[in-house]
């Protein structure tokens, strides 16, 4: 067994080396979507009888419990677990597939992997430096959610930082079964987020139906074990053993399948191309390589939308006569009626997510060239723009689909004004497309720091979802380009300055990326 370890701490040091922007940033980002909670909802919830009235309607409301889950107490502790446990399980869950499956399936996809293991390496290193570069990840968003709360009971503390970092490794264990079953690092993201999706989806259709959590929907879903630890309102720690157990069977069947195959092979192998290829040109092949992703991205925001829709009654319900959750959601949504203001408001919120997709599709520029892919195709007869032009057109175009399907969505869910929806979701559009060439740009001009267009899009998500609510001063949130957009629906009327600005901002970035990608050399 030793032998088959053999380089395990070379190859972590070089993992967490790799990672040493792209996973502290993962870490902040999670932990601080949990421990921005408690003040703000202290400032909100400050009395008994508010956080007793918020329990009533959320006991009444299956649309908010499947959004957020069921509140097991009205302490701030509980109300910090309940309105962000779930959520950062869910992010911890992404970031460990990405880190499982960047370490594993693509140092294998790209070669790397092969010429390593023809050194000192173990048959079971680089699955081992993965997992433990997962571990490494999930045990500081821990400790660091730990001791951020402890302040409210160190139990309670305690309880959810274990449940969080479990969540993120039961879905790391996940993705190194994924990257021994496929033959492609896309394929095997794709399939863990599709796992990490269904688990988010069974967890909300049990709690719509459940008020205490204990629908058997729930029970099937590894986030709703993370509700039933039940930090600061009465801990099961006895449900953490469900994330061990489930973890260990994973690994042990991610490691079996590892001895079973070579580098660079899978058990479920790609399917041949015909004899003779039908991409006749560079925008074809961009779409080819990038439309599951969109499609899985449509299907993902349409649904959300619907969802979004649906709680706006029970949204205007939750807020009452509560004086400080109407001026957070009017902040964030405009001053128009509640109900609008919480439509603008989730517009904004589904705006600053497609920034997330937009740098991604943007980003497999970055993936295409480091991957060496890119040179053979520049080498015949398509030029750097036409190659780079066809991944921009669909990752632009795309996100103004996803955000179309967004708003058609929050229509139907809400039963009103559909293309009032569709108008507040596609006004996001300049501020997305910002970012998107700001990507394009890092890219052309800075390849080595494309990855920080990752941070941007992070540091604008970050700011709209809780700098609202941490009542930051304007200059702090006007760093976003989302903050500069009309509020609607929201009783604003439709300002085209600020959209005409953003939207030539992004157009210059994105020219500009684009003449530094014709000057410089391929990355090696």
């Amino acid at each position: 067994m030793s032998g088959q370890l053999a380089g395990t701490g070379a190859l972590l040091r070089l993992a967490l080396r790799r990672d040493r922007v792209m996973a502290p940033v993962w870490v902040l980002v999670v932990a601080m979507l949990v421990l921005s909670l408690p003040g703000s909802l202290a400032s909100v919830y400050g009395t008994a009888a508010e956080r007793e009235r918020l329990l009533a309607t959320m006991t009444a409301n299956g649309s908010l419990r499947a959004l957020y889950g069921p509140v097991f107490g009205d302490s701030i502790g509980a109300l910090t677990a309940w309105r962000g446990g779930v959520f950062a399980g869910l992010l911890a869950g992404v970031m460990s597939l990405i880190i499982v499956v960047r370490h594993t399936r693509e140092e294998e996809e790209s070669g790397r992997q092969e010429l390593l293991s023809a050194a000192m390496v173990g048959r079971r290193a680089p699955l081992t430096a993965a997992l433990l570069a997962a571990l490494a990840a999930n045990a500081l968003t821990a400790l660091l959610v730990t001791a951020g709360l402890a302040g409210r009971g160190a139990a309670g503390a305690l309880a959810l930082g274990l449940g969080i970092g479990a969540t993120g490794m039961l879905f790391a264990a996940l993705a190194a079964i994924a990257a021994q079953l496929t033959e492609s690092a896309r394929l095997a993201k794709g399939l863990t987020g599709a796992f990490v999706g269904a688990a988010f989806v069974l967890r909300a259709a049990g709690d719509a139906g459940a008020p205490d959590g204990g629908s058997a929907l729930t029970w099937t879903s590894p986030l709703g074990w993370l509700e039933h630890v039940r930090a600061f309102a009465g801990e099961r720690w006895w449900v953490l053993a469900l994330f061990a157990a489930a973890a260990a069977a994973q690994l042990a069947a991610a490691y079996a399948l590892a001895a079973r195959r070579d580098v660079g092979m899978s058990f479920l192998p790609a399917r041949p191309g015909p004899a003779r290829g039908r991409l006749g040109s560079a925008g074809a092949l961009a779409w080819r390589l990038q439309r599951g992703t969109l499609l899985g991205w449509s299907l993902g925001f349409l649904a959300a939308g619907v969802v979004f829709g649906q709680m706006t009654d029970g949204a205007t319900e939750l807020v009452g006569d509560n004086a400080k959750t109407r001026e957070i959601i009017e902040r964030m949504g405009g001053q128009g009626g509640l109900a609008d203001a919480f439509l603008a408001t989730m517009a904004g919120m589904l705006g600053m997510v497609a920034a997330l997709y937009i740098v991604s599709a943007v980003l497999r520029l970055s993936a295409e060239e480091s991957g060496q892919r890119a040179e053979p195709l520049l080498a015949n007869a398509v030029g750097r723009l036409r190659w780079a032009g066809g991944h921009l057109a669909v990752a632009f175009g795309g996100s103004a689909l996803i955000l179309l399907l967004a708003g058609l969505g929050l229509g139907i869910g809400h039963g009103e004004d559909i293309g009032g929806a569709v108008g507040a979701t596609l006004g996001q559009l300049p501020a997305v497309w910002v970012i998107g060439a700001l990507a394009a740009l890092l890219h052309g001009a800075a390849p080595r720091l494309a990855v920080a267009a990752w941070a941007v899009a992070g540091a604008a998500l970050a700011l709209g979802w809780v700098g609202p609510a941490l009542n930051l001063p304007q200059a702090v949130l006007d760093l976003s380009p989302f903050a500069h957009l009309p509020k609607l629906p929201g009783g604003q009327d439709l300002a085209w300055a600020p959209l005409v600005a953003l939207t030539g901002l992004a157009a210059a970035l994105l020219a500009a990326g684009l003449a530094a990608l014709r000057r410089r050399d391929l990355a090696a």
